[in-house]
């Protein structure tokens, strides 16, 4: 990974499921006027299959349980699951 790349995103924007693939829009947040709230702007997408989405989230899960267990996280008791 010589030839490694970094991008910098502020969030994800849209996340769609087209073409059996999933695709991530990624967003920086931009500017607009003195004293306005920024815009965010799509600036990068990712599209990986299934398969690979369900990896990506199993990891990002195990980041966010340690995130939990170190304190940089806690857990909010009173959401209620989507579904």
């Amino acid at each position: 990974m010589a030839d490694k790349k970094e991008i910098f995103a502020d969030g994800i924007g849209q996340i769609h499921f087209a073409g059996n693939m999933v695709r991530f829009d990624f967003v920086t947040l931009q500017p607009t006027g003195e004293g306005e709230a920024p815009t965010p702007v799509a600036n990068v997408r990712v599209i990986m299959p299934p398969q690979g989405f369900l990896g990506a989230m199993n990891s990002m899960q195990q980041l966010i349980d340690k995130m939990v267990e170190a304190g940089v996280l806690q857990k909010n008791e009173n959401t209620t699951p989507r579904g």
